[in-house]
This record gives C-alpha cells, sequence and structure tokens, in this order.
C-alpha cells in the first residue's frame, strides 16, 4: 500500500506517524513543498510552541467556534495525553502554565518538530522536501496518484493535509481547497482569524502602542445584539485592537466582518470597559473621591489616579465632543457631566472596520466542508482513499492549543483510517 500525505505541517506529520505506526509495511510518504517540516509550528505560542492545553476533552468541545461535534471521534481518538506522550517519548519535555496551555520546556517551537521528525525518520517514514503537488490523481472516483513538481506518484491512498490560507509565507496558500473542489467537494467561505481588529476612530493612532489589562469588552451590533464579550488584556495597534480578548473576538465575529456577501456584513463596535471590576455605584465613590483630591484643577488633570496617562488625552477628547467643558474646575462638574464621564469609563468605544488579513492571521475560518467528511475515518464520502486533516477543514477553535490539538488528533485519525481501509 501506498500512501502520500500531502503537507508536513502538524496534521501531516502526525497522519504519516499514524499510518507508518498502523501498517508497518505500507510506503509512506510525505510531501513537503518547503525545505523544512512544521513551518507553522515554529510560530505558534509566539515561537515558543503552544502545543495542545491540558483542560479535559470534553472542555475542548467549548473552545472551538466551528462544527466543535465533527471532532469527537478525532479528539477522543488522539487526546491533549496522546500528543504529549508522543512529543515527550521523543525527546520533547512538556510543561502547563496559564490557562492550561503546554508548552515544550526549552520554550522553542522547534523542539516539537524535532520531536516529530525524530519519530518520522524512526518509523522509516520517506520525507520528500521541495515537492509540490499540483493536482491530484482521481479515475472512478478514487484515489489513484499525485502529480508533483518532480512527477506523477501511484497512491493508494492521499491524506491532504496543507492548511489553510493564514501564515501563506509558511506554504499555506490554499492548495487544499483547489484538491477539494477538483475532487467534487464543497468548500465553505474562508476568513482570516485569530486576528487583530481594525476600527474606524481616527484617534487610534494616539493609542499605538498602550496595553490595557483588567478591562473587559463586549462586542455589539447596531441593534445592540451581543456577539462575543470577555475579560482580560487588550493592545492598541496603528490601524487598530490586539491583544487575547481581542484576538477571540476575531474568531466569532469575523464572518461579519468579512462577509463576501456584503448584505451579511454587520457594523459592529467594541465597547471597553476600562474599570469593569467596580460596580456602578463603586465606580462613582471612586470618581467623586478623585475629584475631591484634585478638586483645584481643571477636568482635563483630573483622571491621573483613574486612567493609564497614555489614554486620558483621548479620553478627554471624547468628553469634550460629548459637550462636557473640560477645563472647567472639578468642583464646577455638574451630575450630568459626571454621568458622561461615567458612562465612557464603561464604553470606550472603536466601530470595527474589519480585520487584519490572512497573512497576519493565526488560523483560517472556513474550509472542506465538514458535510463531506466522515468524522469517524476523516475520508470523503465522495472521493474513496481521499483524506482530509488539519486547518485544511472547516473547523476552527480559539487560542490556547486548540487548534494545534484539531491538527495532531485529525491527522491522527486520517492516518489511521487509510492505514487500515481496504
Amino acid at each position: 500500500m501506498k500512501i502520500y500525505v500531502i503537507g508536513g505541517g502538524a496534521a501531516g506529520m502526525l497522519a504519516a506517524i499514524s499510518a507508518k505506526e498502523t501498517n508497518p509495511d505500507a510506503e509512506v510518504h510525505l510531501l513537503e513543498k518547503n525545505d523544512k517540516l512544521g513551518k507553522k509550528i515554529f510560530i505558534t505560542g509566539k515561537g515558543r510552541g503552544n502545543m495542545t492545553n491540558a483542560q479535559s476533552i470534553e472542555e475542548f468541545f467549548k473552545n472551538y467556534v466551528n462544527n466543535p461535534r465533527f471532532l469527537y471521534s478525532a479528539l477522543y481518538d488522539f487526546t491533549n495525553q496522546d500528543i504529549i506522550d508522543l512529543l515527550e517519548n521523543n525527546g520533547c519535555r512538556t510543561k502547563t502554565e496559564r490557562g492550561d496551555r503546554v508548552f515544550p520546556v526549552s520554550d522553542h517551537a522547534y523542539s516539537i518538530t524535532d520531536a516529530l521528525k525524530h519519530y518520522l525518520k524512526k518509523l522509516g517514514v520517506e520525507i520528500h522536501y521541495k515537492t509540490e503537488v499540483k493536482r491530484l490523481v482521481i479515475q472512478n472516483e478514487r484515489v489513484r496518484g499525485v502529480e508533483t513538481s518532480h512527477g506523477r506518484f501511484p497512491a493508494d491512498r492521499i491524506i491532504v493535509a496543507t492548511g489553510g490560507l493564514a501564515y501563506p509565507s509558511t506554504g499555506s496558500t490554499g492548495d487544499g481547497y483547489r484538491f477539494a473542489k477538483d475532487a467534487g467537494m464543497n468548500v465553505t467561505e474562508t476568513y482570516p482569524s485569530l486576528v487583530c481588529l481594525n476600527v474606524h476612530e481616527p484617534d487610534i493612532y494616539k493609542l499605538k502602542g498602550l496595553s490595557l489589562k483588567n478591562i473587559s469588552i463586549d462586542v455589539t451590533d447596531e441593534d445592540g445584539k451581543s456577539y462575543y464579550r470577555d475579560f482580560g488584556e487588550l493592545d492598541f495597534i496603528e490601524e487598530g485592537l490586539r491583544g487575547p480578548v481581542i484576538i477571540s473576538a476575531s474568531a466569532v465575529i469575523t464572518k461579519y466582518l468579512n462577509a463576501y456577501d456584503h448584505s451579511k456584513r454587520k457594523i459592529l463596535t467594541v465597547h471597553i470597559d476600562l474599570k469593569p471590576a467596580l460596580d456602578d455605584s463603586q465606580l462613582d465613590e471612586r470618581l467623586l473621591r478623585d475629584f475631591h483630591e484634585f478638586r483645584n484643577k481643571e477636568l482635563r488633570n483630573a483622571f491621573t489616579n483613574l486612567l493609564p496617562s497614555r489614554i486620558i488625552s483621548v479620553f478627554t477628547e471624547r468628553l469634550e465632543a460629548k459637550g462636557v467643558d473640560i477645563n472647567k474646575k472639578v468642583t464646577e462638574v455638574d451630575k450630568n457631566s459626571r454621568k458622561q464621564i461615567l458612562t465612557l469609563i464603561r464604553n470606550f468605544d472603536f466601530t470595527l472596520s474589519g480585520t487584519g488579513s490572512f497573512k497576519e492571521a493565526i488560523v483560517t475560518q472556513g474550509g472542506v466542508s465538514v458535510k463531506d467528511i466522515s468524522p469517524k475515518t476523516m475520508e470523503s464520502k465522495k472521493i474513496s482513499g481521499l483524506y482530509f486533516a488539519g486547518e485544511v477543514l472547516d473547523v476552527d477553535g480559539f487560542t490556547g492549543g486548540f487548534n494545534m490539538q484539531m491538527a495532531f488528533s485529525t491527522g491522527h485519525l486520517a492516518g489511521y483510517s487509510a492505514a487500515v481501509s481496504k
């Protein structure tokens, strides 16, 4: 049996490993168009390699935005503990950090790739670098081979693990979607996910480089419907917002900001609560205490204890735009003006204009429709012997190791299924 795995990322390497483990007599070929394996793994977890999460598998399903139930068999077939054991047994020691994120002890993502590459070689998987697959050879609804930059090769099974469109510099250029379409399969619309959010307000440039901790956000549409709420950290960048709460929010709202059909796009606003730890009465009391301390100063200079210094000028400009006189003495501030201040603290808002591009997105949302894939085997329902795994599928999740585990698990199931199928 000849099994060809297209793509040497997390899903592809696990598919090749699983296929060879399951059927040692099979010829397993791993085709990678780059000159090294796992280029995208190198940049996960900011280069530290967030390989998985230590939560129970039951908790994993809550962390996938699209089609979590599709992953049931894959995640239970090859769990987070399974990938940890595999890596540990091949020289990559692991550790668990805040948020149950699992990293190599080395704090280098290449430790993951080194361990997987070591095991691939130990098993006898044939790795072909700088080998680009041009098309799949399919006859009578069954795979027959692959046509590559180095020629055409017969294949009994093909596993497509080419990734999505995120970080195209790593080789993720959507090849798998083309293979799927050519095979008569459906591919859903794709969007950049786990990415920064761009905003309309021009005063954002004054806040570039500022980081806020212990804030909360609420993303709503023009009708007040809430799409995402979170608490944590946020960063201001030149054209918008980034940071953990924003990256997670993007996974939920990217399809509304980037919809191909403009009629499906929504006007969304990020409401930033600068003091979520205080309820309304506590916040008002805090403001009054500060006003008492700064009673001889102008209002524009009365927020140094309450807000980060970098945000005060924008905050006071926004107050002024609401009709609040920021040049009057604090003792002259009336109840209505104080209410405006409290409202702005609770709703330091930005209107979203879109998201960052695929070049900076961590994952792709959308992909090969899971309706065309058997969740128990990862095999195409339309083409015999054709399997899909990893980011190429229409499955994506939040940060924290969930997307990497999805790639490992679907890759492992695809490899096993390909090796045992008749």
